[in-house]
């Protein structure tokens, strides 16, 4: 699709919420003029009623305010009115909903009691079997009259009983219909549920809402992107629900979540959101209320002037062009940047914070997998010899002192200086800095690299903005983004930068970063986080990557626990993707693209994949974390800690 002719936002590079038809959920409206409303999922079994309450109530006083159970069957679909009716007979009224896979008589029945069901298109009417098979425009024609046959006892049902519809697509159960249409691609995903909405729309029922989820956050906004455009042009405007599925635990869920949500929220997408963390669910509500917060603190911003021209694709990943400086830009890695400049007396330990580890003994230095590349420490000076791989950058005034390392210089530094390093010169810019005559003396300087800074509080649209109009000018100095933060919290610094920075590298815009936070004094943190943003846009793997599903009440094992003992095992191994699924039905296909499967698939047993194929079945659960090492041992990708 070419880039121009995007239509999923208002506003390119101003905050402006699509309009989209509110669909009333019970007593909560979701979607037109209405708040952004945040969800969870229970992880107790639902036919353990009183567990369930308990759990929903504990997830309604963090601020849940439309509370998920799963129903993998019409006994579960039923046991819905015994948790609803405690849970008003206690004083609750938040309106609950049926998460349904492969039973539609189970959907049936739970739309009869609860105020919404979701669906899943790719497994309602289709068992997932991997296979791909060629339809003619018959067959095809065919299997929709199928699916419609299967569909429209629900709508039904729904429409006498005014119960709302989420028809929620996931990245790795497509259908092998749709796989052998469009390939496990966005497009894919988008089809999948316009699919269903049409037959929906036949039938005159609009009571719906849409979700397209992945653990890849590139293809998560790609999707929702898309199916926002392609909306647009049938002349619909359904809410969204958002939400990075599998996105797991700690800092990775945390910040794997904040960049596709928020990426899509800012864009004005979103009207329910749903923080999926591999943990209990009421740990993901606050992570939830801090996105819809990151929105209110920056919608109110100054005008930014949006281009003529907008040369970015947003719905396929496109790498800016740029040249290559040192170690930065071109087919480079993006580059971290970390500061130093508040340490008057930098000693070798003092680096110790940024990945690197100096012996005495051995005279050498030991580089971690997620140290710094470059050190920023203002006027202050090193006097000791420092690692090869580390480049030390020093204000403008100070490395004309000594002419070691690199200078950062202002605009007007870089336009009326004549001393300069030869080798790399790093100029602070921001968006009303880009001249025509920066401009011109960008075009042909082979040593400049641009550290792009905001002074404006939706700094994601100014930044990208900026890149934009470097794009239209033909400028290919590679860019660092820094963003500094005021805040003596982790969690907000973590969630901002993600939000802030994330976004601008799934577009391919970015060859850096460079967080700054003076008044926390964790800079390893500060860097770890860098890294973690790095890992979550995978433009830069640093270190294993675990793909994990929320809990529910599906789930066969302790997922917290379990997941926590393959990350201890397998953490070292950099690049890897491990998947691990407490039941079948996020098993193989909602791993998407993990290198290695863990699924529960019955009591205390585990089936081990490579990828999708099956290759282990049903190994007792005390034996599986040996069993997931001797498979990736097998397969030559397994070196020791």
């Amino acid at each position: 699709m070419n880039a121009n002719t995007n239509t999923y936002y208002n506003d390119l590079c101003n905050y402006s919420r699509s309009n989209t038809r509110e669909v009333m959920v019970g007593n909560v409206g979701v979607g037109g003029i209405n708040p952004i409303r945040i969800q969870s999922m229970t992880t107790t079994d639902t036919m353990d009623t009183d567990g369930s309450v308990k759990q929903s109530i504990k997830m309604i006083k963090a601020g849940c305010e439309l509370v998920r159970l799963t129903a993998p069957s019409i006994r579960e679909a039923r046991n819905l009115w015994e948790i609803k009716n405690q849970l008003i007979q206690k004083g609750y009224n938040a309106p609950l909903i049926a998460d349904i896979h492969f039973t539609p008589n189970a959907a049936i029945e739970a739309a009869k009691i609860v105020e919404k069901v979701r669906i899943n298109p790719g497994n309602y009417t289709d068992k997932k079997k991997f296979q791909i098979k060629t339809y003619s425009k018959h067959q095809y024609q065919d299997e929709l009259k199928r699916i419609e046959g299967k569909l429209v006892p629900l709508i039904e049902v729904c429409k006498h009983h005014n119960t709302a519809m989420r028809i929620g697509t996931n990245h790795g159960s497509l259908s092998d219909r749709i796989m052998s249409q469009y390939g496990d691609t966005p497009l894919g995903m988008v089809e999948s549920a316009l699919e269903f909405v049409r037959i929906c729309e036949k039938y005159s029922y609009q009571n719906i809402i849409l979700s397209m989820k992945a653990s890849n956050p590139i293809v998560m906004i790609h999707a929702y992107r898309l199916l926002v455009a392609n909306m647009k042009k049938e002349s619909m405007n359904y809410p969204l629900h958002l939400g990075v599925t599998e996105a797991g635990e700690g800092d990775d869920g945390r910040i794997k979540s904040a960049i596709g949500i928020g990426s899509l929220l800012m864009d004005g997408l979103g009207d329910t959101i749903r923080v999926s963390l591999t943990e209990r669910p009421e740990h993901e509500i606050p992570i939830a209320k801090a996105l819809v917060d990151y929105v209110s603190r920056k919608k109110h911003h100054q005008k930014i002037v949006g281009p003529i021209i907008n040369p970015i694709n947003s719905f396929l990943y496109t790498k800016r062009k740029t040249r290559k400086i040192l170690n930065i830009g071109g087919k480079s890695k993006p580059v971290v940047i970390s500061s130093l400049c508040s340490e008057k007396n930098i000693s070798k330990k003092s680096l110790f914070n940024f990945g690197y580890r100096y012996s005495d003994q051995l005279d050498k230095w030991t580089i971690s997998d997620t140290a710094s590349d470059y050190l920023f420490i203002g006027d202050n000076d090193i006097n000791f010899p420092t690692p090869g791989s580390l480049g030390i950058i020093y204000n403008y005034a100070k490395w004309k002192e000594h002419k070691r390392g690199y200078p950062l210089l202002s605009c007007l530094e870089y336009l009326t200086s004549t001393s300069l390093s030869k080798k790399l010169n790093i100029i602070c810019l921001f968006s009303n800095d880009l001249t025509n005559e920066v401009i011109n003396k960008l075009k042909d300087d082979a040593t400049a690299v641009l550290l792009v800074d905001s002074n404006i509080a939706n700094s994601l649209a100014d930044h990208r903005r900026l890149f934009i109009q470097l794009i239209n000018n033909d400028i290919i100095s590679p860019v660092i983004i820094r963003r500094s933060y005021n805040y003596d919290s982790r969690t907000k610094i973590q969630l901002d930068a993600a939000v802030d920075i994330g976004p601008l590298l799934l577009d391919g815009l970015g060859d850096g970063i460079f967080i700054m936070a003076e008044k926390y004094s964790n800079v390893r943190d500060i860097n770890q986080i860098g890294f973690n943003i790095l890992q979550a846009t995978r433009t830069r793997i640093s270190k294993t990557e675990y793909i994990s599903c929320p809990s529910c009440g599906r789930t066969l094992f302790n997922l917290e626990q379990t997941t926590a003992k393959i990350r201890s095992a397998t953490g070292h191994l950099k690049g890897l993707k491990i998947g691990v699924m407490g039941c079948i039905v996020n098993g193989p296909g909602e791993m998407a693209d993990a290198d290695y499967g863990y699924v529960g698939t019955g009591l205390n047993k585990i089936s081990l994949y490579q990828q999708k194929e099956l290759v282990k079945r049903n190994i007792p659960s005390d034996q599986a974390l040996d069993e997931l090492i001797k498979l990736i041992r097998d397969n030559g990708d397994w070196v020791d800690p």
